[in-house]
């Protein structure tokens, strides 16, 4: 299942597409046998009362579809579609997650997952610019897999880590180096207004299979740039969401990117940085593409 935030004229809906098309998702759920009393406009109050019944829903979804045309809003392209959880309540992220990444900057392995946080202002969607270029000259380029959390999360083991896991969508953790090098924190760097575009949708693990296998790229203005494939991670998607739950609670709606690998434009030789008006994409093998350009800086 392909679930999206969609911009409405009443505000911001959860959708989910099925053959190019953008289904209202509260309209679908009407119809199902799997519905609960609550509002599920927005993909975080979906996630809060289905966040167990995943599978299922993606199972008959299409046949919901089928049944329901009323909740049909259009076709894909004439949608604009926003970040697919606008309003998460946190936004973790785990650097220095992949071997050849690690390597490029001279580090040891890490022991243990290295995290830090964005916030919910720094997330834009698919369609939108990514900020950032009026404050920094050198803004970096760094492709992840970001998982969307769908049930509350405390303690999990490893081994049941992923039946708390919604589904996956690509990331670009844009960092301003200059911001981010000024200390010895990361936070000014990776927390620039509107500088971290995800989506366009969040694909459940149904359809993506093992989150271990699935290759990454990032291109920037058609050239690539980083080439991997999750299973060159450090830390497992199992055993990242075992690792935060252990010590904080993680809720439905939660995004957590999981690292990005070799070929960042800080550790090339000379840097590359992003400009303005280039042309940012990241691939994810059976999760989608999100392609960005960068904003103009606003004077």
């Amino acid at each position: 299942m392909k679930i999206v935030s969609y911009l409405h004229e009443s505000g911001v809906r959860g959708g989910v597409v099925i053959d190019d098309a953008v289904y209202d998702l509260e309209l679908l759920l009407q119809g199902s046998t799997e519905a609960v009393h609550g509002a599920t406009t927005s993909i975080r109050e979906f996630l809060e009362l289905y966040g167990d019944r995943i599978p299922a829903i993606s199972a008959g979804i299409t046949g919901l579809a089928a049944q329901d045309p009323v909740a049909r809003v259009g076709a894909l392209n004439d949608i604009r579609l926003s970040a697919p959880v606008p309003d998460p309540t946190k936004v973790l992220c785990i650097g220095l997650n992949y071997k050849d990444h690690v390597a490029e900057t001279g580090r040891a392995f890490p022991e243990y997952p290295d995290v830090f946080a964005k916030f919910a202002s720094t997330m834009v969607g698919p369609e939108d610019e990514i900020g950032g270029a009026r404050i920094s000259s050198n803004l970096d380029f760094e492709g992840e897999v970001a998982i969307v959390i769908g049930r509350r999360a405390s303690e999990v083991s490893e081994g049941e880590a992923l039946d708390f896991v919604a589904a996956l969508a690509p990331l670009n953790d844009v960092t301003a180096r200059d911001l981010q090098y000024r200390g010895t924190q990361w936070l000014a760097g990776k927390a620039v207004d509107g500088s971290t575009p995800w989506g366009p949708a969040l694909v459940t693990l149904d359809e993506v299979g093992d989150p271990q296998a699935l290759d990454i790229a990032t291109r920037v203005n058609g050239i690539e740039v980083q080439r991997s494939n999750t299973q060159y991670q450090i830390f497992s998607i199992a055993r990242i969401v075992s690792y935060l739950s252990s010590f904080l609670t993680l809720e439905p709606g939660d995004v957590i990117a999981t690292g990005t690998p070799q070929g960042i434009g800080a550790k090339r030789n000379p840097p590359v940085w992003l400009e303005p008006g280039d042309t940012v994409e990241i691939e994810i093998e059976k999760v989608g593409l999100l392609r960005n350009r960068v904003g103009k800086p606003q004077i």
